[in-house]
C-alpha cells in the first residue's frame, strides 16, 4: 500500500531520465528507444508470465502492442519508404498478431518469437546509428 521514499524517488528519477531522453533525442534514437521499451516489455511479459503474473503479463503486452502501432508502425514513411517499409510494417503487424495470441493462450513461444523477430532490427538499427548518411527521419 504505501512505497518507500527511495523507491518513490527512484521512480521518478527514471521517469524524468526517460522524459528527457524522449525530448533530446533526435529521429534516429527514437526509434533504439522505442526497440529497447518493446523488447523491455516483451522480456517483462514473459518473466510475469513464467512467475503466474496475469496483470503484469496483460500490462507489459498492451505496452509492447501500443510501442508496435503507435511507434513503431505510426513511424513508417510508407510513401516514400518502398519496399522496405512495406515489408517493416506487416512485420510489425505479425508481431502484434503473436502478442495478442501470446496474451490470450499465455503462449511464452509466440513472446519468445516476437523477440527473435525483432532483436535482430534492434540491433541492426543501433549499428546504423553512427554510420555517416543515415537519414534523419525513420522509414
Amino acid at each position: 500500500m504505501f512505497t518507500s521514499v527511495q523507491t518513490r524517488s527512484a521512480g521518478a528519477y527514471r521517469k524524468v531520465s526517460v522524459e528527457t531522453s524522449v525530448d533530446q533525442a533526435d529521429p534516429h534514437h527514437l526509434v533504439d528507444l522505442l526497440f529497447d521499451g518493446l523488447l523491455h516489455s516483451v522480456g517483462a511479459a514473459r518473466a510475469a508470465l513464467a512467475r503466474g503474473d496475469v496483470k503484469v503479463k496483460c500490462q507489459s503486452i498492451v505496452t509492447a502492442v501500443r510501442i508496435l502501432e503507435e511507434g513503431l508502425k505510426g513511424g513508417l514513411n510508407t510513401q516514400d519508404g518502398g519496399e522496405l517499409a512495406a515489408n517493416l510494417q506487416d512485420l510489425y503487424g505479425y508481431c502484434v498478431i503473436r502478442l495478442t495470441q501470446a496474451n490470450a493462450r499465455n503462449d511464452d513461444l509466440a513472446l519468445e518469437e516476437v523477440v527473435r523477430l525483432i532483436s535482430p532490427l534492434a540491433e541492426g538499427w543501433k549499428q546504423i546509428g553512427g554510420s555517416a548518411g543515415v537519414a534523419a527521419r525513420p522509414m
